[in-house]
């Protein structure tokens, strides 16, 4: 048996005593709506960049989507080999496994988890506050932000146990409508010819006005709008011809995710003017809603009829990045499962080949992570959403880490892909723009969670202590596993 047979053979999921995820039910779209709703256009926009112009590099924030692009494609050049002979629903932790051993993969398994967990629990308390706030503008009926996450959790479950398709089809109107009126708004700015100071294309472009400011902070959030697209490798075995299709998909992602935040945020900058974003975004934060910097001049351009439709779309935004969150858990908890690494019970799919009792175990999860802020009378967007997208994005960004070193590893030991670019130049690039984007996040992290010092340290604390206890956990079990 030749190592490319052997690897198929380890990648291949077992199903003579479990559940199959259903083959061939997503193409290169219906992987694509699941990636840019985990990425939540909307809410990338409305709440990344006004805090990059605030807090960044004021104009030229633009210019940090770009750079945070070429680091995710050099990390997807590898991301994409790997794919190609290793198809597994578990994604970063099988990648993981397979270039730096077991141990470690079992370890990044925790982490995944824990991300995956953290950034929908985050947008969950986001989105409760604000499908509350429409509540109480359009109705006058005050409904507390965590029973609308409650109904909607019911709703995320039946719509994930519905099966892929059924998912897919709801994102793709999501993502439509909020790529919709954001493109229309940067297409009409950019034809007729930018703001008061024009399209200003140096001002937001050129390296000084990238580099001006805190361009670290700016690249940080810049990062953090990136992360979901990873997700196409999650469905690799529910797609038609995945060797074909994850890659396709990847890379298209990346592409439209770079390019729709460098020209959205580039529209916004000149609709304001470059020599006045800075304060109007500052403006927007001090005021307490940062959405007012984008929604301002969305308004201005269509007509303030847009004030009732973004709220709604922002809303629809956050659904779409929950359903796909949720997905993409589940599927998780089911790998982990089939592996052996938690219970097999994880395994069972219904009769629509979607993995139910992981789905519900998810969902379970979830209520478990909102509940105590409920209790506790948080406010769900100062503290759910800040601590659990700050843990999410310092966990992705680790497995990004572990998987360019492991791709290499992997390489370097099994020759199924000889060509260096692909396996060795692109991943060791994106190993090295990743750490200092990790170093940028460690260094900002208080910035990022919105809270102070104490709070950042242990939060940023729980990463690598599950990453530790993951790794512990597998090496303890091995070895009990050999003593027996």
């Amino acid at each position: 048996m030749d190592s490319q047979t052997a690897v198929g053979n380890q990648a291949a999921p077992d199903t003579s005593t479990t559940g199959r995820l259903k083959p061939n039910s997503l193409g290169v779209l219906g992987i694509l709506f699941f990636v840019l709703s985990a990425q939540a256009p909307l809410t990338g926009v409305a709440g990344a960049v006004p805090l990059s112009v605030a807090l960044g590099n004021g104009p030229g924030a633009p210019a940090t989507y770009v750079a945070a692009g070429v680091i995710t494609l050099l990390f997807s050049v590898g991301f994409v080999a790997m794919g190609r002979h290793v198809v597994n629903a578990g994604a970063f932790y099988t990648y993981i496994g397979k270039g730096l051993g077991r141990h470690v993969g079992t370890g990044s398994a925790g982490v995944a988890l824990f991300a995956y967990f953290a950034i929908q629990a985050a947008m969950y308390g986001l989105y409760g506050a604000t499908v509350s706030s429409l509540l109480a503008h359009h109705t006058g009926v005050d409904v507390p932000w965590w029973v609308c996450v409650l109904v909607t959790m019911a709703i995320v479950q039946v719509l994930g146990a519905s099966g892929i398709e059924m998912g897919a089809k709801v994102l793709a109107v999501f993502v439509l409508a909020e790529f919709s009126i954001l493109g229309a708004f940067a297409l009409v700015t950019f034809v007729q010819g930018g703001g008061p100071e024009g399209l200003a294309f140096s001002e937001s472009f050129s390296p000084v006005a990238a580099l001006d400011g805190a361009p670290g902070v700016a690249l940080m959030f810049s990062v953090a709008s990136m992360i979901g697209f990873e997700a196409t490798a999650i469905y690799g075995e529910e797609a038609r011809e995945p060797r074909r299709t994850v890659p396709r998909a990847t890379y298209l992602a990346v592409a439209l995710v770079t390019g729709f935040f460098a020209f959205a945020s580039w529209m916004l900058i000149s609709a304001h003017g470059p020599s006045n974003a800075t304060a109007a975004a500052g403006k927007a934060l001090e005021s307490g809603d940062s959405t007012a910097f984008v929604f301002a001049p969305i308004a201005d351009q269509f007509g303030t009829w847009v004030n009732d439709v973004l709220p709604v779309l922002l809303a629809t935004s956050l659904f779409a990045g929950i359903l796909a969150f949720h997905n993409s858990a589940n599927r998780y908890l089911f790998s982990l499962g089939r592996d052996g690494l938690l219970p097999r019970r994880l395994t069972s799919v219904n009769r629509r080949h979607s993995p139910g009792v992981a789905g519900t175990v998810q969902t379970a999860i979830a209520v478990l992570l909102v509940i105590p802020f409920a209790l506790a009378g948080k406010d769900p967007v100062l503290t759910l959403f800040s601590w659990g997208s700050g843990v999410a994005v310092l966990g992705i960004m680790l497995l990004y880490l572990l998987t360019s070193v492991s791709v290499v590893a992997f390489f370097r030991r099994e020759r199924l892909d000889t060509r260096p670019w692909n396996t060795l130049i692109a991943p060791a690039l994106g190993a090295l723009g990743i750490v200092g984007a990790v170093w940028l996040i460690v260094e900002n992290f208080t910035t990022l969670i919105g809270g102070d010092s104490a709070t950042a340290l242990w939060l940023g604390l729980t990463v690598p202590a599950v990453l530790a206890l993951g790794t512990v956990a597998a090496t303890m079990r091995r070895g009990a596993a050999d003593g027996g």
